[in-house]
């Protein structure tokens, strides 16, 4: 699996998450065990093509999406925040549901949106 192919996988459950998340369908937990899985993961995707060749992970560097950065972004946004912290802060709220939006959907990037990868 290529790092493109896994964001193509990983981005739209992430969004799924994340709509639950904010429509209280979802434990905050839940949100968190699966970025630690997605983590996880990546890591090995990530390796396997490190090992591969240099050349390669420097190419894949430059040709990062959108929806790449925006999925990164979300997945910092849960790792950074706290469950009140979302929920309370509108700001945070909107920025998660901003995201899913773009993943689900797509049109403009999302403002203020600075995913990079691990």
């Amino acid at each position: 699996m290529t790092p493109n192919d896994f964001i193509e996988t990983k981005a739209p459950q992430l969004a799924y998450y994340g709509k639950a998340f904010l429509d209280n369908q979802l434990d905050y937990e839940e949100v968190k065990l699966y970025m630690w899985d997605v983590l996880e993961e990546w890591q090995c995707v990530n390796y396997a093509h490190q090992s591969k060749s240099t050349q390669l992970t420097v190419l894949q560097t430059q040709t990062e999406t959108d929806t790449e950065k925006v999925f990164w972004h979300l997945l910092n946004c849960f790792d950074t925040w706290s469950e009140m912290m979302i929920r309370g802060n509108q700001y945070l709220r909107q920025q998660v549901n901003e995201c899913c939006d773009y993943i689900n959907l797509g049109g403009e990037m999302p403002q203020n949106c600075v995913g990079v990868r691990p």
